[in-house]
């Protein structure tokens, strides 16, 4: 291609067919050149990079990415890659870097070129992420790429249920920045009640929304509803004056707690901005009930902007949800509390 002289805008996005699963990734200048591409097995992460670095090889001068994901935004605003560097592509808690096959070029690059990142809120309307996402939806659903030169005028449809999975029964989608946070239950939170543990864990929380509401004027935290910590936030978001959703797997799912705790949660709905329940029915197994949860887990996964999980390192079904949040938010927007570090 032609060099470009000017500061070109790119918008680049990325689709998965549930994550891992069949995944497609787009890029898309203004009325003109597009690209899109596809892997079989894959992430919505890797999908979002595969997006930006695709762009960056195939267009010349200085570019403006324009991106809906944080996870790639937030690494050139905040400076992620200087860090990962120094430590030899390590993170913060000294794990290797996910996705460096795809982090380390597009760095290298980025060193080398004039790019600049710019984040824009999905599905909100701007007509070159919509078409970024139909490309890459389709390339996701159809396993192939394509390209041109001008803008394409048979476009699929946008994301859709079919490539997020996602109960027709939850209604829509959360508005505003979505800060998730889940974490441990009683008793090891020190057991039930306001404990010496407990207190400690809120006052941490108090800190954290706190900070994120000076940071986004549509922050909006989000809740499981589950004893513990999920209670806790949204008790500290109610007194900050920050909104909360609560998002429940299934109805009644509260019946088996004592009758003061019932009635504390029903006043906590109350206080909700939306309440929004996944499934129809009750399960009637622990197997179902199990199942329900995870996939309340992977849904709250697809919605969050980021996440705070309370974890001690041991109850192995927060391991579990820790890193399936790393996977679909990016290791960096995934806040971990340990309680018993806390003073």
């Amino acid at each position: 291609m032609p060099p470009m002289t000017s500061r070109t805008d790119v918008y680049t996005d990325g689709a998965c067919s549930g994550n891992p699963g069949p995944g497609g990734w787009a890029w898309v200048v203004p009325d003109g050149p597009f690209g899109s591409g596809a892997e079989a097995h894959t992430t919505n992460q890797r999908m979002e990079l595969m997006a930006v670095l695709d762009a960056v090889r195939q267009l010349d001068g200085p570019l403006e990415i324009v991106s809906d994901s944080t996870y790639v935004v937030n690494c050139f605003r905040d400076r992620w890659w200087e860090g990962w560097i120094r430590r030899g592509w390590v993170n913060s808690k000294k794990q290797p870097v996910a996705n460096r096959d795809l982090w380390e070029p597009l760095v290298e690059l980025y060193q080398d070129r004039d790019l600049t990142f710019r984040w824009v809120k999905g599905h909100s309307g701007n007509e070159w992420n919509d078409m970024a996402d139909r490309l890459a939806v389709e390339a996701a659903s159809s396993q192939a790429g394509r390209s041109g030169g001008e803008r394409p005028t048979d476009l699929g449809p946008p994301d859709a249920p079919s490539l997020a999975p996602r109960s027709s029964s939850a209604g829509p989608s959360i508005e505003g920045h979505a800060l998730l946070i889940t974490g441990l239950r009683p008793p090891e939170l020190g057991g039930y009640g306001e404990t010496l543990l407990c207190a400690a864990v809120r006052t941490q929380l108090t800190k954290i929304i706190e900070a994120k509401a000076q940071m986004h004027d549509d922050l909006v935290v989000v809740s499981g509803m589950g004893l513990g910590t999920e209670t806790l936030a949204v008790e500290v978001a109610e007194q900050a004056g920050v909104a909360y959703v609560a998002v429940l797997p299934y109805p009644e799912s509260q019946s088996q707690w004592p009758a003061d705790t019932q009635r504390h949660f029903g006043e906590l709905l109350a206080g909700a901005q939306t309440t929004l329940t996944l499934e129809k029915k009750k399960p009637d197994t622990k197997a179902k009930i199990g199942g329900s949860l995870r996939r309340r887990e992977a849904w709250l996964a697809r919605q969050a902007n980021e996440a705070v999980v309370v974890w001690d390192g041991n109850e192995p079904f927060l391991g579990r949800t820790i890193r399936s949040l790393q996977d679909a938010l990016g290791e960096e927007e995934v806040w971990i509390i340990d309680p018993n570090q806390l003073s």
